[in-house]
């Protein structure tokens, strides 16, 4: 997704924009800094003040100041640092503002502190200067995910402080107005202030919780951008492109974490097929029919060495593969078949077997419908399939007519499948799969018709 300034600085770029080419320069030069430095930033400005909403605000005036000296003095050599120095100064300055009126009384906590222990509380330069930015940016991202937040929050959170997006870019993002996605990350911060969420890496008794509420925000921004749930589009690339992104941060964050590495590996192989899912005309492209020629290599290669850390790791551990590590192992099934018909379907029926075991949910079970039906024929995916229809277990989801409709037009019942795929067609919210769907309803009543 294409970065910009946070939104404080609409203003300055305007001016920019009308300036000289040096203004332009330092723009740009902002810009692609705020991208690959502004989680950094505000993780470290956190620890300082203690207040997130408080630190972004530090971020972003450090972000105006460099457009402004940058245009005159050029971008410096290191413009990270020279950021994170101007966000401290800053930080510091608002600290002993706040200090002026209490100022005796926290000498006499200090006092007091030193009577007690013997040893002098750190003062705000030692806070500033501690190495600390790695582990910042860790707890940052445990800290945007937390699960006293709705996902719909987390995600929006994340984006904003992990990803470097402004919230105009989120709205366009998700197909919402720019107020909601506004009002979710300011109500996100309050909502982290008043339950007191410290700014911290949870506990080790905590952490896979904790874990587990990263990695689904993470997987649920890429799978907005894989398979938009509204509008017109079929995918919105720029939101995988984020979640990949934050993906290979993570990795990096916490080498040790198995899942993590298994995350990484599914959006690395899954981002692959990205170019390849739709045709020309932008219409829907099914995994059966793209053209594999067109899948990124570079990708497969990257998911592949992900998977390979993460089951290394969950092996030297003694632990069974997670539920990420086995949707990766299943994407890599597909990445590794150069036609459809060299795919290994038994493999990836067995690995479904483990995941609803790990993750017993009734998509998990239509999933496993699917590679059932193409390993041991459409009959036994078909029987899986009518069980949750029988059952009520996705009421509204489309995918559950949609695969139930593929099967049954497997097995020659095409006006019942006719009827699936329009009752599919009627669920879906997003235009490119609804359109599909009313393609294949209309193919199978012309066959029923036919036959």
């Amino acid at each position: 997704m294409a970065q910009a300034l946070p939104d404080c600085c609409d203003g300055c770029v305007r001016v920019a924009d009308e300036a000289d080419e040096g203004a332009g320069r330092a723009r740009r030069a902002v810009e692609a800094v705020w991208r690959i430095e502004s989680p950094r930033l505000i993780a470290g400005l956190t620890r300082l003040v203690g207040d997130l909403g408080l630190a972004e605000d530090l971020a972003q005036d450090a972000l105006v100041a460099a457009l402004e000296q940058w245009t005159h003095d050029g971008v410096p050599a290191n413009p990270g640092a020279w950021l994170m120095t101007v966000g401290k100064r800053r930080a510091v300055d608002h600290i002993r503002r706040d200090q002026t009126y209490a100022r005796k009384l926290e000498q006499l906590g200090r006092d007091l502190e030193v009577g007690a222990s013997g040893i002098a509380p750190p003062s705000s330069d030692d806070v500033v200067d501690a190495p600390d930015i790695e582990d910042d940016l860790l707890r940052l991202v445990f800290t945007a995910c937390h699960p006293v937040l709705s996902a719909q929050a987390r995600a929006a959170l994340t984006l904003r402080l992990l990803g470097g997006l402004t919230t105009s870019e989120i709205a366009r993002a998700y197909l919402v107005p720019e107020a909601t996605i506004a009002q979710r990350i300011v109500r996100a911060k309050r909502t982290l202030a008043d339950r007191h969420v410290p700014f911290e890496v949870p506990a080790s008794d905590e952490l896979p919780e904790r874990l587990g509420s990263v990695l689904e925000v993470v997987y649920l921004i890429f799978n907005e951008g894989y398979s938009a749930t509204a509008g017109d589009d079929w995918m919105r690339p720029a939101l995988c492109e984020d979640a990949v992104r934050l993906a290979r941060v993570l990795s990096g964050l916490m080498p040790g974490e198995s899942e993590v590495h298994g995350l990484a590996a599914l959006l690395e192989i899954q981002s692959s097929r990205l170019l390849a899912r739709t045709s020309t005309d932008r219409g829907v492209v099914l995994l059966s029919e793209q053209d594999r020629g067109r899948w990124n290599q570079l990708f497969i290669r990257r998911g592949f060495a992900a998977l390979a850390r993460g089951e290394n790791l969950a092996n030297a551990n003694g632990r069974p593969p997670g539920p990420y590590l086995l949707q990766a192992a299943i994407a890599a099934c597909h990445a590794r078949a150069m036609a459809p018909e060299e795919t290994d379907w038994p493999t990836i029926a067995s690995l479904y077997k483990a995941l609803v075991v790990q993750l017993p949910s009734p998509v998990v079970a239509l999933n496993r419908a699917v590679a059932v039906a193409m390993a041991d024929g459409p009959e036994a995916g078909l029987a899986i399939v009518d069980e949750l229809a029988k059952d009520d277990a996705l009421p509204q989801y489309h995918l559950l007519p949609a695969v139930r409709g593929d099967l049954l037009a497997r097995v020659g019942r095409y006006r019942e499948a006719a009827a699936e795929f329009a009752r599919a067609a009627e669920m879906s919210r997003n235009g490119a799969e609804r359109e599909l769907l009313s393609e294949r309803a209309e193919r199978a009543a012309e066959v029923a018709e036919t036959s």
